[in-house]
Protein backbone atom coordinates (compact mmCIF):
# COMPACT_ATOMS: atom_id res chain seq x y z
CA UNK A 1 0.00 0.00 0.00
CA UNK A 2 1.37 3.41 -0.84
CA UNK A 3 0.10 5.82 1.32
CA UNK A 4 0.06 8.62 -1.25
CA UNK A 5 -2.50 6.84 -3.33
CA UNK A 6 -4.86 6.16 -0.19
CA UNK A 7 -7.21 8.16 1.17
CA UNK A 8 -7.45 9.01 5.04
CA UNK A 9 -10.10 6.59 5.56
CA UNK A 10 -7.76 3.72 4.30
CA UNK A 11 -4.90 4.95 6.57
CA UNK A 12 -6.98 5.19 9.29
CA UNK A 13 -8.60 1.10 8.73
CA UNK A 14 -4.56 0.55 8.25
CA UNK A 15 -3.88 1.48 11.74
CA UNK A 16 -5.65 -1.00 13.73
CA UNK A 17 -3.89 -3.70 12.30
CA UNK A 18 -0.27 -1.88 12.44
CA UNK A 19 1.40 0.44 13.51
CA UNK A 20 4.21 0.28 11.32
CA UNK A 21 5.38 1.89 7.64
CA UNK A 22 7.90 1.62 5.40
CA UNK A 23 9.99 5.23 4.18
CA UNK A 24 12.34 4.93 1.56
CA UNK A 25 14.53 7.14 1.51
CA UNK A 26 17.74 7.74 -1.16
CA UNK A 27 19.96 10.36 -3.12
CA UNK A 28 19.69 12.69 -6.39
CA UNK A 29 23.36 12.74 -7.11
CA UNK A 30 25.22 11.32 -10.09
CA UNK A 31 26.42 7.86 -10.37
CA UNK A 32 28.93 7.81 -13.30
CA UNK A 33 28.47 7.69 -16.66
CA UNK A 34 25.76 4.96 -16.83
CA UNK A 35 24.17 5.53 -14.00
CA UNK A 36 20.91 7.37 -13.54
CA UNK A 37 21.31 10.62 -11.51
CA UNK A 38 18.21 9.29 -9.08
CA UNK A 39 19.64 5.98 -8.88
CA UNK A 40 19.57 5.93 -5.00
CA UNK A 41 16.23 7.01 -4.60
CA UNK A 42 14.94 4.61 -7.07
CA UNK A 43 16.39 2.00 -5.23
CA UNK A 44 15.59 2.58 -1.85
CA UNK A 45 11.90 3.12 -3.57
CA UNK A 46 11.80 0.08 -5.41
CA UNK A 47 12.76 -1.87 -2.90
CA UNK A 48 10.26 -0.22 -0.04
CA UNK A 49 7.39 -0.97 -3.00
CA UNK A 50 8.76 -4.80 -2.75
CA UNK A 51 8.47 -5.31 0.73
CA UNK A 52 5.46 -3.35 1.52
CA UNK A 53 3.24 -5.50 -0.77
CA UNK A 54 5.11 -8.59 1.14
CA UNK A 55 4.43 -7.94 4.19
CA UNK A 56 1.28 -5.98 3.94
CA UNK A 57 2.94 -2.71 5.13
CA UNK A 58 2.25 0.46 4.61
CA UNK A 59 5.08 2.93 2.20
CA UNK A 60 5.54 6.65 2.98
CA UNK A 61 6.39 8.67 -0.06
CA UNK A 62 10.42 8.31 -0.79
CA UNK A 63 12.80 10.83 0.44
CA UNK A 64 14.04 11.35 -2.97
CA UNK A 65 17.07 14.31 -2.32
CA UNK A 66 19.34 13.50 0.75
CA UNK A 67 22.93 14.70 2.29
CA UNK A 68 25.31 13.90 -0.86
CA UNK A 69 27.14 17.66 -1.23
CA UNK A 70 30.22 15.83 -2.01
CA UNK A 71 28.69 15.08 -5.39
CA UNK A 72 27.89 18.57 -6.19
CA UNK A 73 30.54 19.30 -8.51
CA UNK A 74 28.81 16.86 -11.30
CA UNK A 75 25.17 18.75 -12.79
CA UNK A 76 22.53 17.38 -11.65
CA UNK A 77 23.32 16.72 -8.12
CA UNK A 78 21.32 17.77 -5.44
CA UNK A 79 21.75 18.18 -1.88
CA UNK A 80 19.90 18.83 1.63
CA UNK A 81 22.54 20.21 4.19
CA UNK A 82 22.42 17.67 7.63
CA UNK A 83 20.20 19.92 9.59
CA UNK A 84 17.80 20.01 6.36
CA UNK A 85 17.31 16.47 6.13
CA UNK A 86 17.35 15.98 10.11
CA UNK A 87 14.58 18.16 10.30
CA UNK A 88 12.66 16.75 7.34
CA UNK A 89 13.16 13.16 8.98
CA UNK A 90 12.04 14.53 12.34
CA UNK A 91 8.92 16.47 10.47
CA UNK A 92 7.52 13.70 8.92
CA UNK A 93 8.03 11.12 11.94
CA UNK A 94 6.25 13.17 14.14
CA UNK A 95 3.16 14.39 11.75
CA UNK A 96 2.61 10.22 11.17
CA UNK A 97 3.63 9.78 14.93
CA UNK A 98 0.28 12.11 15.82
CA UNK A 99 -2.23 9.65 13.72
CA UNK A 100 -0.66 6.44 15.60
CA UNK A 101 2.59 4.75 13.76
CA UNK A 102 5.09 4.37 15.83
CA UNK A 103 7.22 2.03 14.20
CA UNK A 104 9.63 3.28 11.48
CA UNK A 105 11.21 1.42 9.20
CA UNK A 106 13.76 3.43 6.89
CA UNK A 107 14.85 1.88 3.57
CA UNK A 108 17.87 3.65 2.70
CA UNK A 109 20.05 3.61 -0.83
CA UNK A 110 22.71 6.38 0.02
CA UNK A 111 25.38 5.48 2.29
CA UNK A 112 26.05 9.27 2.69
CA UNK A 113 22.55 9.67 4.71
CA UNK A 114 23.60 6.69 6.77
CA UNK A 115 25.28 9.44 9.61
CA UNK A 116 22.35 12.07 9.26
CA UNK A 117 19.50 9.45 9.82
CA UNK A 118 20.92 8.25 12.29
CA UNK A 119 21.90 11.71 14.01
CA UNK A 120 17.69 12.46 12.95
CA UNK A 121 16.59 9.32 14.87
CA UNK A 122 18.85 10.43 18.31
CA UNK A 123 16.88 14.00 17.96
CA UNK A 124 13.37 12.21 17.63
CA UNK A 125 14.13 10.31 20.80
CA UNK A 126 15.48 13.15 22.79
CA UNK A 127 12.12 15.45 22.07
CA UNK A 128 10.61 12.45 23.95
CA UNK A 129 13.08 12.41 26.46
CA UNK A 130 12.87 15.89 27.15
CA UNK A 131 9.31 16.57 26.90
CA UNK A 132 7.93 17.38 30.32
CA UNK A 133 6.71 14.36 32.63
CA UNK A 134 2.62 13.06 31.86
CA UNK A 135 3.68 14.35 28.29
CA UNK A 136 1.13 12.20 25.78
CA UNK A 137 3.95 11.63 23.22
CA UNK A 138 3.54 7.74 21.49
CA UNK A 139 6.49 5.69 22.15
CA UNK A 140 8.46 6.10 18.53
CA UNK A 141 10.87 3.20 17.51
CA UNK A 142 13.10 4.30 14.06
CA UNK A 143 15.19 2.11 12.60
CA UNK A 144 17.84 2.45 9.28
CA UNK A 145 18.35 -0.70 6.59
CA UNK A 146 20.34 0.04 3.90
CA UNK A 147 19.31 -2.52 1.27
CA UNK A 148 22.94 -2.86 -0.27
CA UNK A 149 24.09 -4.56 3.14
CA UNK A 150 21.70 -6.96 3.38
CA UNK A 151 23.22 -10.46 3.58
CA UNK A 152 21.66 -11.48 -0.07
CA UNK A 153 22.87 -8.27 -1.58
CA UNK A 154 26.46 -8.62 -0.34
CA UNK A 155 26.62 -12.77 -1.37
CA UNK A 156 25.43 -11.19 -4.97
CA UNK A 157 27.58 -8.48 -5.70
CA UNK A 158 31.16 -10.69 -4.82
CA UNK A 159 28.90 -13.41 -6.90
CA UNK A 160 28.35 -11.06 -10.30
CA UNK A 161 30.89 -8.46 -10.07
CA UNK A 162 33.36 -9.84 -7.31
CA UNK A 163 36.37 -6.78 -7.40
CA UNK A 164 34.19 -4.54 -9.59
CA UNK A 165 31.49 -3.70 -7.35
CA UNK A 166 33.54 -0.71 -5.22
CA UNK A 167 31.30 2.19 -3.37
CA UNK A 168 29.86 4.34 -6.03
CA UNK A 169 27.88 3.77 -9.14
CA UNK A 170 28.11 0.13 -8.20
CA UNK A 171 27.51 -2.43 -10.57
CA UNK A 172 24.74 -3.71 -7.99
CA UNK A 173 22.87 -0.21 -7.45
CA UNK A 174 22.69 0.50 -11.31
CA UNK A 175 21.35 -2.78 -12.29
CA UNK A 176 18.66 -1.97 -9.59
CA UNK A 177 17.69 0.83 -11.61
CA UNK A 178 17.47 -0.65 -15.14
CA UNK A 179 15.39 -3.32 -14.48
CA UNK A 180 13.12 -1.02 -12.74
CA UNK A 181 13.43 1.31 -15.66
CA UNK A 182 14.78 -0.36 -18.33
CA UNK A 183 13.37 2.40 -20.84
CA UNK A 184 16.46 4.36 -19.08
CA UNK A 185 19.22 2.11 -19.39
CA UNK A 186 22.68 3.71 -20.51
CA UNK A 187 25.62 2.29 -21.94
CA UNK A 188 28.89 4.53 -21.54
CA UNK A 189 32.61 3.66 -22.15
CA UNK A 190 34.89 3.10 -18.60
CA UNK A 191 37.99 4.54 -18.84
CA UNK A 192 39.82 2.83 -16.59
CA UNK A 193 37.65 -0.15 -16.42
CA UNK A 194 37.89 -0.30 -12.90
CA UNK A 195 37.73 3.41 -11.06
CA UNK A 196 40.09 4.07 -8.65
CA UNK A 197 39.26 3.99 -4.50
CA UNK A 198 39.82 6.90 -1.77
CA UNK A 199 38.56 9.18 0.55
CA UNK A 200 36.96 12.51 -0.13
CA UNK A 201 35.86 15.85 1.33
CA UNK A 202 34.06 18.62 -0.36
CA UNK A 203 32.55 18.74 -3.61
CA UNK A 204 35.81 19.75 -5.63
CA UNK A 205 37.93 17.10 -4.22
CA UNK A 206 35.72 14.43 -4.99
CA UNK A 207 35.44 15.83 -8.55
CA UNK A 208 39.24 15.89 -8.88
CA UNK A 209 39.79 12.56 -7.38
CA UNK A 210 37.33 10.75 -9.09
CA UNK A 211 36.82 12.85 -12.43
CA UNK A 212 33.79 10.44 -13.81
CA UNK A 213 32.30 9.91 -10.74
CA UNK A 214 32.57 6.65 -9.68
CA UNK A 215 34.21 4.55 -6.80
CA UNK A 216 36.26 1.33 -6.83
CA UNK A 217 33.40 0.42 -9.31
CA UNK A 218 32.82 -0.77 -13.01
CA UNK A 219 29.38 -0.48 -14.03
CA UNK A 220 29.61 -1.57 -17.74
CA UNK A 221 28.59 -4.92 -15.87
CA UNK A 222 25.42 -3.70 -15.31
CA UNK A 223 22.31 -5.55 -16.71
CA UNK A 224 18.51 -5.23 -15.59
CA UNK A 225 18.55 -9.36 -15.36
CA UNK A 226 21.51 -8.62 -12.67
CA UNK A 227 19.12 -6.10 -11.14
CA UNK A 228 16.05 -9.10 -11.09
CA UNK A 229 18.22 -11.34 -9.55
CA UNK A 230 19.54 -8.78 -7.01
CA UNK A 231 15.77 -7.56 -6.03
CA UNK A 232 14.08 -11.31 -5.65
CA UNK A 233 17.11 -12.14 -3.28
CA UNK A 234 16.82 -8.90 -1.26
CA UNK A 235 13.30 -8.40 -1.00
CA UNK A 236 12.71 -11.52 1.07
CA UNK A 237 15.86 -10.29 4.01
CA UNK A 238 14.21 -6.99 3.81
CA UNK A 239 11.02 -8.47 5.01
CA UNK A 240 11.93 -10.64 7.48
CA UNK A 241 13.81 -7.51 9.12
CA UNK A 242 10.52 -5.69 8.74
CA UNK A 243 8.67 -8.32 10.51
CA UNK A 244 11.31 -8.15 13.52
CA UNK A 245 11.30 -5.09 13.47
CA UNK A 246 7.59 -4.60 14.56
CA UNK A 247 7.66 -7.62 16.67
CA UNK A 248 10.53 -6.66 18.74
Amino acid sequence: MLLHLCTWAEVEAYLKRSTGIIIPIGSTEQHGPNGLIGTDAICAEVFARAVGDAADALVAPTISVGMAQHHLGFPGSMTLRPSTLIAVIGDMVTSLSRHGFDRFFFINGHGGNVATVTAAFSEIYAENSLAPAGHNRPSIRCTLRNWYEAPAAKRLSRELFGGEEGSHATPSEVSVTFHAYPDAVKQAEMSPRVAPNGSFTDAADYRSRFPDGRIGSNPALASAAHGKTIMDAVVPDLVESYRAFLAA
